[in-house]
């Protein structure tokens, strides 16, 4: 047989050297903190929430970001484990904009791999309305209200296709946008010709 050998030989070769030398490699993986067995290592895409809040009246919140990547974004953030992505939702939107939210919906998920450039996450999307004076927390470094006809050009991550299906959505059209669908030829424009 190949060095390689079958897939349960590989196993057990790896947990041999693994109780010998204590190794803890991608290749043998982690040790399972209950029993202490080697585990298999998995690489999963991070959950993460964002919120769009409008502000009855005057525009959407969007913060700007103090952290790379820089620019403007819509209020968001990390899945807690543990949390509900609507607790989180609201967290976010509290610890980035003091703002309380009401009427919380979920709109879309988004999921392209490229869409972070820190690494592959997934973003649930949750439209709201927000009470109180927005102020910067936590990950923002200042937080502003956008009328809907005059955005920021600098949105960051995958910002402006979120906006953009979100229009599209306002405007009475499929609220899921025709990149999401198609691929990027067949991407529609906004109802404010943002792409």
């Amino acid at each position: 047989m190949s060095e390689a050998g079958s897939g349960e030989e590989r196993s057990s070769r790896c947990e041999e050297r693994s109780s010998r030398c204590g190794e803890r490699s991608s290749r043998c993986g982690e040790r399972c903190p209950g029993c202490g067995k080697v585990v298999r290592l998995y690489r999963n895409p991070f959950l993460t929430v964002d919120i769009i809040i409008e502000v009855t009246g005057e525009g959407i919140i969007l913060i700007e970001r103090k952290n790379p990547p820089f620019g403007w974004a819509i209020p968001g953030g990390f899945v807690d484990y543990g949390e509900t992505l609507e607790a989180a939702a609201m967290r976010e939107a509290r610890e980035e904009t003091g703002m309380e939210v009401v009427d919380l919906k979920q709109f879309h998920a988004y999921s392209d791999p490229k869409r972070d450039p820190r690494g592959h996450t997934v973003s649930v999307v949750f439209t709201a309305i927000g009470r109180g004076v927005p102020q910067a927390g936590d990950d923002a470094k200042n937080v502003q209200i956008f009328p809907l006809d005059r955005l920021p050009e600098n949105l960051a991550f995958d910002h402006a296709l979120i906006l953009s299906d979100y229009f599209n959505m306002k405007a009475g059209y499929n609220e899921c946008s025709s990149e999401n669908m198609f691929g990027p030829e067949t991407r529609v424009t906004n109802v404010l010709g943002h792409r």
